[in-house]
């Protein structure tokens, strides 16, 4: 019989990592339940998409093509990329691991922001690297910050624009700053999975940034406001030395077909994308005027969602206000994994989510 110091043991750095939780989905039994703490369209997928995924069904037995082809030729047409620089993952999760995987080694670093994507922080560790978190100013992302922990180990940095849980954005020309003062050999990652949503005139995703550097790469997913994480579709657009790097280290048919097909039809679907937006733009400036009104403060977001945070000192707090929403069936997301144990994250729903969880909100806080 073998011994704990016979077993087989993880590299350096796995057991560190605090295995991600998904927002709930669970309420009391016989309650209606409203999700709002995973960020996914009220709206739900397009009619083309849910009709694309029909044709898929008849050949299941089939390989999906290994290379994503219509998926990368529909992303390119929609947004006016070369596809050869595109490639696509089970998730925009799966390509920051590949980047992760392909960029980094041990000894190496890689940073990012105190409240980004927990998804960075794995990566990094599963790729037996270092991850260097750096503080943020007002819950916004410090270029400064980023630029002074930059050493020569440094191999990667990533940044949310707009970030999660935040909501909060750096304008392109801070983006530009920063990509400036880093080494060339430092890859800068604009993960730009809430894109859509921004209506500021001095926000750019980084395609351009992509498109005139040779170590900046944007990834994007299907999963926000196109209603489709269900199918897990990420994409990535780089530089083509750093696509080639990519598609030798994914896995050879890592977007399935299903996927394949109805991240194809839902891109080029403009009127669906058009009323997602349309219904963000309402309801994230209605949710946070009547959340401020109940004496909360709100961080300004730019994404589906907002950073609620509680009174110090007080009996109402983000743990109280979870447990009484989830009595009531809103699912809200605590967030003190990403630093803030006194916030809760709300998701911009539908008009019967969102009336109905700050009318319970109202309850709780009177």
């Amino acid at each position: 019989m073998s011994d704990s110091n016979t077993l087989p043991q993880p590299k350096s750095g796995v057991m560190d990592i605090a295995i991600y939780v998904p927002g709930k989905s669970n309420v009391p039994s016989g309650v209606k339940l409203h999700k709002l703490s995973s960020n996914e369209s009220p709206i739900g997928a397009s009619p083309h998409a849910i009709a694309a995924i029909a044709d898929v069904t008849s050949k299941m037995e089939d390989y999906p093509d290994g290379s994503s082809s219509a998926l990368r030729e529909a992303i390119a047409e929609v947004h006016g990329l070369n596809a050869n620089n595109i490639i696509c993952g089970n998730g925009s999760d799966e390509i920051l691991s590949l980047l992760a995987n392909t960029y980094l080694s041990s000894g190496d670093e890689a940073i990012f922001t105190e409240h980004g994507f927990l998804v960075y922080r794995i990566a990094t560790l599963a790729a037996g690297a270092t991850p260097v978190v750096v503080k943020e100013q007002d819950c916004k992302a410090d270029v400064d910050a980023i630029l002074n922990a930059v050493t020569p180990k440094t191999k990667l940095v990533f940044l949310a624009n707009p970030n999660n849980p935040t909501g909060t954005y750096l304008p392109i020309e801070e983006i530009r700053r920063l990509h400036s003062n880093l080494p060339g050999h430092v890859v800068l990652v604009i993960d730009a999975a809430y894109a859509e949503y921004v209506r500021r005139n001095d926000y750019e995703s980084g395609v351009e940034m992509v498109s005139a550097n040779s170590n900046v790469i944007m990834t994007r997913t299907f999963s926000k406001i196109y209603g489709l994480a269900a199918l897990r579709i990420g994409w990535a657009y780089g530089p083509r030395h750093m696509i080639d790097a990519l598609n030798r280290v994914r896995g050879p048919f890592n977007v399935n077909a299903a996927a394949i097909a109805a991240g194809s039809a839902a891109i080029r679907d403009k009127v669906h994308l058009e009323r997602s937006i349309v219904h963000n733009d309402e309801w994230l400036v209605k949710v946070t005027q009547m959340l401020q009104e109940l004496g909360l403060e709100v961080t300004p977001s730019v994404g589906n969602f907002v950073l609620v945070h509680f009174p110090e000192n007080s009996n109402k707090t983000a743990a109280g206000a979870d447990q009484y929403l989830t009595e009531r069936g809103y699912v809200l997301r605590m967030v003190g994994g990403y630093g803030f144990p006194n916030a809760l994250r709300m998701t911009i729903g539908s008009k019967e989510a969102n009336l109905g969880a700050l009318a319970a909100l109202r309850e709780y806080m009177s």
